[in-house]
């Protein structure tokens, strides 16, 4: 099966300074992957080298089985930054108007709306409940409205690889909750495969599959099960943060069985 995200020995500097060094991974299509580690470790970075806004120092990346330097199909690629303080408050675009702009990008020249956009951009905007605000301009939103709205945006394409940086961050848990199962949805019926970054690791075994921890190099990379049975990160973390997310993800293990039964 083709990655659909590879990098091999991915190197950044910065006026000097090494922010990531020899990053090596993969992903195939349909996983899951939640990006921790402390702050300045470099997760925003190495999200910013996969979606083309640096350059690496050194390494490669692929996308859907092409060097970076020669994918251009940005529009499979559905991406929420880590934070909105660069939003306009006076932008004039209604909370539709900013959903609609997630389809716009794939569209040749002319870009403009047609009426087949209409289901995806009501789709969206219901996953997010955000379709009693719909004719609001984004400026007169809330931060945790204009999160939701932004989300919507990120996901109306159906993009096959979604990349969100700390999105669950200015919403309230309620929404937070339907947005991780909209996201499951999305993953496992779908089949897109996700990269979040997040600082809740206490959590991040409850939705992602696979778990990079990063901190300005790969200190894990794989899956939940061999991460709570590794007494090298027991070491390394502490049995305390290790049994944090390892009770989490039991829970849901356990969940999930009790719900089919034994066997």
């Amino acid at each position: 099966m083709k990655n659909i995200v590879a990098t091999d020995r991915l190197c950044f500097s910065f006026n000097g300074t090494e922010i990531l060094k020899d990053i090596t991974f993969a992903l195939k299509r349909g996983e899951f992957l939640g990006i921790v580690g402390p702050n300045g470790s470099g997760k925003t970075t190495l999200i910013k080298l996969l979606l083309g806004l640096m350059a690496p120092t050194r390494g490669s990346i692929a996308l859907f089985g092409r060097n970076i330097g020669d994918f251009h199909e940005w529009s499979r690629i559905g991406y929420l930054p880590q934070r909105i303080t660069g939003l306009n408050p006076h932008f004039p675009a209604t909370v539709e108007e900013i959903v609609a702009l997630g389809l716009i990008a794939g569209k040749p020249f002319p870009r403009r709306r047609s009426r087949t956009d209409r289901k995806p951009v009501e789709e969206a905007m219901d996953l997010m409940d955000i379709k009693v605000i719909r004719n609001k301009l984004i400026g007169e939103l809330s931060g945790g409205q204009q999160q939701r709205a932004l989300i919507a945006k990120a996901l109306v394409a159906s993009p096959e690889l979604i990349i969100l940086d700390e999105p669950t961050t200015a919403i309230d848990p309620e929404t937070r909750e339907r947005f991780f199962t909209t996201l499951k949805d999305v993953n496992r019926k779908r089949g897109a495969t996700i990269i979040m970054i997040t600082h809740d690791v206490g959590t991040i075994g409850q939705h992602a599959s696979l778990m990079l921890y990063l901190d300005k190099k790969v200190v894990f990379y794989g899956g939940f099960d061999e991460f709570c049975m590794s007494k090298e990160m027991t070491d390394y973390f502490g049995e305390h943060s290790q049994h944090l997310i390892c009770h989490r993800h039991e829970n849901v293990i356990s969940n999930i069985e009790g719900l089919h039964g034994p066997g």
